[in-house]
This record gives structure tokens, sequence and C-alpha cells, in this order.
């Protein structure tokens, strides 16, 4: 694991909304490979973090870096091409499209063909659909969901579309993968499968992961390191260990669950 200079560092990172500051002063590090978890009561301003770091909203302090290039004020589209994808806490596939359509929208921002070669149906077109085609059943395989290539998104299982949600991540080519809340809804055997799911592809994709997630036993279970939010503020960083028994964390978030 790389551990001298960091893939993504934010420095003193915050958001104002008029009076209201939702994320201060935030400080954080994440290495090539690693696996990092993000905790915190409901409100603490994890989404809104995630939101920071993929341009949905700019930073009104502090500045955030990717590879040593800064990405304030960067679109998303801007960022996601730089390398950062995410899936959200509320699941935001294309409903009426079908499963494979729904990674190829995602991988169409690093399509070869042009919009013109489309547009006059020249064989660019063709060559670069054919391409795409074959790159998201590649990802439909690894996330065994091959079989509903054809299905429209909306008819799968809820655990299924949890797995199309990263599948269609992934198919942004990232180097840095936000997770907000994948076990959300799960059952406890779809949870167990999720962790499996996240250490292979992290495995996989040589990718570094920021995870969001309120199942304890999943980011300890996953996670190299842990960064804990509060009100918007940082407040303990650490291993599982270490956070497991921090007293401002056990005190803020994690009260009898460390038992």
């Amino acid at each position: 694991m790389e551990t001298t200079t960091p893939l993504l560092k934010v420095d003193q990172v915050g958001i104002q909304f008029g009076g209201l500051k939702a994320v201060s002063g935030v400080n954080a590090e994440l290495f090539q490979g690693e696996l990092v978890g993000l905790i915190g009561p409901n409100g603490a301003g994890k989404t809104t973090f995630f939101n920071l770091l993929t341009g949905v909203y700019v930073p009104t302090e502090g500045q955030i870096l990717l590879n040593g290039e800064k990405l304030n004020k960067l679109p998303p589209f801007k960022i996601t091409r730089k390398g950062i994808s995410r899936t959200f806490q509320n699941i935001r596939l294309f409903s009426e499209l079908s499963v494979i359509d729904n990674v190829k929208v995602a991988y169409h921002s690093l399509a070869k063909h042009t919009a013109i070669s489309s547009i006059l149906r020249l064989p660019g077109h063709f060559s670069g659909e054919k391409e795409m085609d074959e790159k998201a059943i590649e990802f439909l395989k690894i996330f065994n969901l091959e079989r509903f290539k054809d299905e429209k998104a909306k008819n799968l299982p809820y655990g299924q579309q949890r797995r199309l949600e990263i599948a269609r991540a992934l198919a942004a080519n990232p180097r840095l993968l936000l997770l907000d809340e994948p076990a959300a809804g799960m059952n406890p055997q779809e949870t167990k499968e999720l962790m499996k799911l996240i250490a292979f592809i992290r495995e996989r994709f040589s990718l570094t992961v920021l995870l969001i997630e309120h199942d304890m036993p999943l980011v300890m279970g996953v996670c190299d390191r842990i960064y804990v939010l509060d009100h918007g503020q940082l407040i303990a960083q650490g291993t599982p260990e270490e956070i497991r028994n921090n007293p401002k964390v056990i005190e803020a978030y994690l009260g009898e669950e460390v038992s």
C-alpha cells in the first residue's frame, strides 16, 4: 500500500448554508488501495462530505486534492473523469432502462467514438457501441447480474439494484470509489455478501474506497481505518479497534454497540 503521498487529501474543508456550518474544518487523507470508513450519527454531515468530494457542493472553505490536483469548483462530470465515482444512499438507477444500459450510461463518459459518428452512423459508432456492450457485460458478470441484462432496472430485487449501482459506478473507471450506505435496506445475508463484494472489488480493481455505513459489523469488518464525524466536525480517526474504544465516539455514536 502506498503510504507517502495520499490519493485524496482533504484540507480544512467545510461548507456553510446561510448561518449553518454543515461541515467544518475537516482534514482527511486516503492512500492508494485503502478501504476507509466514514461513520457518525444521522445529520453528522457524512453525505454532505460526499457531495463536496464529488462537486455537488462547492466548499466554502479549505481544499480537496486528488493526486495533488485541486478539485474545488469542478463540476461533477469533470470530477468523475478525474477518477472519483460514487453510489447514493437512496438508489439512483435509471429505472426504465435495462440493466445493461444502466452500466453503459456510465461508460459513455469514456467512449472513444464521437457524437458525430453516432449521428451519422459511421463505423466508429458501431465499433464503439460493441466495445461498450462487451465492457458492460464484463461488469455484469463480476456482479452476477448478466442474466438480468435485458430486464428493466426497476424490476430487480433490492439487493441486486444495489449491486447494479456499484457496477455502474465502477464502469466510470474510478481511482476512488465512494459508497454511501450500500447496506441500507439489506437483510443480514445480503449484508454479509456485500462485505465480501466490497473487499473483492477493492482488490480486483485496485481501488481506494471510502464507505459511509451505519452497519457497524460491516464497517469494523472491512475497513482499514475509520473517520468519525459529529455535527459536521471530525471527532476521531483510527483503526477499527481504536474507534471501537474511543470515548468520544462511544459517547457521540456507538453507545452500547461497542459491547
